[in-house]
């Protein structure tokens, strides 16, 4: 089985992009609406919106099964209040359910939190719990940065994420670390913004001891780390002067990356400085890079052929990045395979 650990709902029905229209429109006058009533998409919506899409490519492509989460960049913490998050997240939330349950056999869903700047992260577990308790989300998207491309929430090793932490601990739920849009025009989004979090997270986890007090936690780096494998040796260096153990101790019992990077000589780095037990498949397809590399006439963002493509990789490493490391991170998922018998 070739599991992709990182697919967001970006071919959505238009009715869910205009609701949210109405509803940031009316942030000041919120009496106007939109009500969540209003937002009606059909089954027969959700089908058109992902048979040709997201399954097509699947398909053609030679994945098998997606860990499946609202778009990132629609997630926009840093608008409005808690309130606006809460209705906006549980709205997409369902969605994704109703995908997977539409989809079994491709689709399971990972959850949006309703997270808010400076909002005591307690406010996300009844979301967090619904999608675990009652649509059988197997993972979250945790936004490290809420604001926008400010960064004014404490690091991810502080005491304000524990509630959290402590709830995904209880539930064996991993956190891909995921921030959201930018609203700071010195960062954009994807080129960016995205590839400084991967980067901040993993610095943040390196200089701290949270994996003391949470030994089961389990984080997912998307975008290949960002710019961590490729400086490999500074994060060595740096865990070596601020005496902390080895990154294999330190931190590699508890973070992973994925494969969302998008041209051979980065995967070949990857797999080569990351050992491969922390390595998980992914393509974040129809996201944020969806054109075809002129130098190759394929897709940037057809990931499976730079993994085949990789001649260090032994069919043993290849089972273990397509299949085996995605159900020893969401155990919810290698449960729910299991009864499936797989």
């Amino acid at each position: 089985m070739i599991i992709d650990c990182h697919g967001h709902y970006t071919t959505a029905p238009k009715a869910l992009d205009d609701w949210r229209s109405k509803q940031v429109a009316n942030l000041l006058t919120p009496e106007l609406g939109p009500r969540v009533s209003e937002l009606r998409i059909s089954d027969d919506e959700l089908r058109e919106s992902i048979v040709n899409n997201q399954l097509a490519l699947m398909k053609k492509r030679g994945s098998d099964l997606t860990i499946f989460s609202p778009r990132a960049s629609f997630m926009a913490h840093h608008i409005g209040s808690f309130n606006t998050s809460a209705t906006w997240a549980a709205l997409c939330n369902e969605l994704c359910y109703r995908v997977a349950q539409l989809f079994p056999d491709h689709f399971v869903g990972a959850a949006m939190l309703p997270q808010s700047p400076g909002v005591d992260l307690k406010t996300c577990i009844p979301e967090l719990e619904k999608c675990v308790r009652d649509y059988g989300f197997v993972g979250i998207n945790l936004n490290p940065d809420p604001s926008g491309g400010h960064w004014r929430e404490p690091p991810l090793s502080d005491r304000h994420w524990y509630p959290l932490y402590e709830k995904m601990v209880e539930h064996q739920i991993p956190a891909m670390i995921h921030v959201s849009t930018s609203c700071n025009d010195c960062f954009h989004t994807t080129g960016a913004h995205y590839l400084n979090a991967d980067t901040t997270a993993f610095m943040q986890c390196l200089t701290s001891d949270l994996f003391k007090d949470f030994p089961t936690l389990k984080f997912l780096i998307p975008h290949g780390g960002g710019a961590v494998p490729y400086h490999w040796g500074r994060f060595r260096g740096l865990a070596q002067e601020l005496n902390k153990p080895l990154l294999s101790e330190h931190l590699l019992n508890n973070i992973y990356f994925d494969t969302c990077v998008y041209h051979q000589p980065g995967i070949d780095l990857l797999t080569k400085v990351i050992p491969v037990d922390n390595i998980l498949f992914a393509s974040e397809m129809i996201g944020a890079v969806r054109g075809i590399d002129p130098e190759t006439g394929f897709y940037f963002d057809d990931t499976k052929r730079y993994i085949e493509n990789s001649s260090a990789l032994s069919a043993q490493d290849k089972h273990k990045i397509y299949e085996a490391n995605a159900r020893k991170v969401f155990p919810r998922l290698d449960q729910q395979l299991k009864i499936r018998g797989f």
